[in-house]
């Protein structure tokens, strides 16, 4: 299968080497064309992973989004929520009916990107997905290599309009065989496991992160408050779900630390052992407060406020990350009332998931 990948991060990285080894013919797109010329010269990706190290061979790496989406089944974007709306605009011209659009995760990025190509002119009949986290765990380990150091082997997806979801699963699961079906966009934004496990971890942890150079949050960074934190947070995010009339299993994250139930299975011994995440994290700049929480987080809260969830947590961990940032994260662009969907009903909602705009 021809599949594009948008994007220059370590998730992008990773699908691109990955999907090429399993024998689909990949296209990276990257904005930045000094940044992927070491691929680009190379025609291969570095990548790392239990099986040890070795080249893949990439059909194209290219700074043309056109050429990168011209012919592609499938389109995965492992670009931080942030990056989506330039994408995009930037896609929007070269769509094509029959594609469909893969966000792991998404942030209800379903939505919002395909309003915005829409907008944009495009009449492009597209079917846009997203899951509750990447499928990989994994760091760049050089500016053409990448370390995987796990695979998801559950992604629950949601589809938009969701009318067209046995559709986008059928050309997903062809890549990604551990896809299954949730419901519709909105189920899948609420898989999202990015905005539970994140901010907890940068709000607790605000003063070593800004005190030493390099802070493990899945070592040092997990303690016993964090943690009950954490599932608190979830409690909520899963009561949001329930309110929604979403079935189960919601992946509550707990089962992350405990079992070998939850999206990557038995992983988070594994997480902490590689040492890929002793990193320096800025708080101001940081994918885990400007993706997660600014953009993730504001969006659980203000579904809850639609459905009469009281998110507690969710909204004191928005007010003090708030506090730090100076601004008030509870009026952020993700929100049902910044997306025109606050004073829609229960029905309206509905219709709007499933039809598409």
């Amino acid at each position: 299968m021809r599949i594009a990948v948008l994007g220059g991060g370590h998730g992008c990285y990773a699908a691109a080497a990955d999907l090429s080894e399993a024998g689909h013919e990949v296209r990276l797109w990257r904005r930045d064309a000094a940044a992927l010329a070491p691929v680009v010269e190379a025609g291969t990706i570095g990548l790392i992973d239990a099986n040890g190290s070795r080249d893949v061979g990439i059909a194209m790496a290219t700074a043309d989004i056109g050429a990168a989406l011209a012919g592609a089944e499938l389109i995965v974007v492992p670009s931080p929520a942030i990056a989506q709306e330039d994408i995009a605009r930037a896609m929007a011209p070269h769509l094509r009916s029959g594609q469909v659009v893969f966000l792991p995760p998404g942030t209800f990025g379903s939505f919002v990107m395909a309003r915005i190509v829409r907008t944009a002119g495009s009449k492009a009949e597209v079917a846009w997905a997203e899951t509750g986290t990447l499928p990989y765990l994994a760091r760049k380990a050089g500016p053409r290599e990448v370390r995987v150091t796990i695979r998801a082997v559950r992604l629950p997806t949601g589809v938009y309009p969701a009318r067209r979801a046995d559709e986008a699963l059928g050309v997903i699961a062809r890549a990604y065989p551990s896809v299954h079906g949730c419901g519709d966009a909105l189920s899948g934004a609420l898989m999202n496991a990015g905005p539970i496990i994140h901010p907890p971890l940068m709000v607790m942890n605000a003063a070593p992160l800004q005190h030493f150079e390099r802070w493990d949050i899945h070592a040092e960074g997990t303690q016993p408050a964090v943690r009950a934190v954490t599932d608190r947070l979830d409690q909520e995010r899963i009561a949001v779900r329930e309110a929604l009339g979403y079935a189960a299993p919601h992946y509550p994250l707990a089962d992350h630390y405990t079992s070998d139930r939850w999206m990557y299975g038995d992983a988070h011994k594994r997480l902490v052992d590689s040492g890929d995440w002793r990193e320096h994290i800025d708080l101001h700049t940081h994918r885990y407060v400007t993706e997660d929480t600014e953009l993730g987080l504001a969006f659980l809260a203000s579904v809850g406020r639609w459905c009469g969830v009281d998110a507690q947590i969710a909204n004191g961990l928005l007010a003090v990350t708030g506090g730090f940032l100076g601004r008030d994260l509870r009026t952020g662009p993700r929100t049902f009332e910044a997306l025109g969907l606050a004073g829609l009903d229960r029905a309206a909602l509905q219709q709007r998931l499933h039809d598409g705009e």
